[in-house]
């Protein structure tokens, strides 16, 4: 039965929340998760995304690609933080439909079998290639190298 439901809420998530995506066979998420991408997200085959966990940028990520629990992708540029004399709270936000600041055109890209530890943290314009590990709690700013493994805040190899 719960396997039956697991299968019900991935089928709901990929045809009716996230229609607007291109989403590929073999997709799960965990409860709690959200994906979010102003013009472009695309998510290759046999998808894994743990438990609170969030895509909030414009992200294409490859095939059998695992994240773990709590792994955020998230923007730079989410709020136009040099409108000098307005809070930043109100300040123009990517989600404004006439956003035109930074980041606008930054896609984060995420090669084929990369695997993203717990509570990691990748940044907006990011490219982590093929075959990757990236350590539980790391803070990826920088593109990776294939089939490395990078760990810490900022990530190293």
């Amino acid at each position: 039965m719960r396997r039956l439901l697991r299968k019900f809420r991935d089928i709901f998530l990929v045809q009716i929340k996230y229609r607007k995506y291109k989403i590929n066979k073999g997709f799960h998420a965990g409860k709690r998760t959200n994906i979010w991408a102003k013009s472009t997200m695309v998510i290759g085959k046999n998808f894994y995304l743990g438990r609170d966990s969030f895509i909030e940028t414009d992200c294409i990520i490859g095939d059998n690609v695992i994240f773990g629990n709590r792994v955020a992708v998230v923007g730079k540029y989410d709020h136009n933080f040099q409108q000098i004399g307005t809070p930043i709270r109100l300040a123009s936000a990517i989600r404004d439909k006439h956003y035109n600041w930074k980041g606008i055109d930054l896609v984060t890209r995420i090669g084929n079998d990369v695997w993203i530890g717990y509570g990691s943290t990748i940044t907006q314009g990011v490219n982590i290639h093929d075959g990757c590990l990236i350590a539980a709690g790391s803070v990826v700013t920088r593109d990776t190298e294939p089939y490395a493994i990078y760990a810490g805040n900022p990530a190293k190899k």
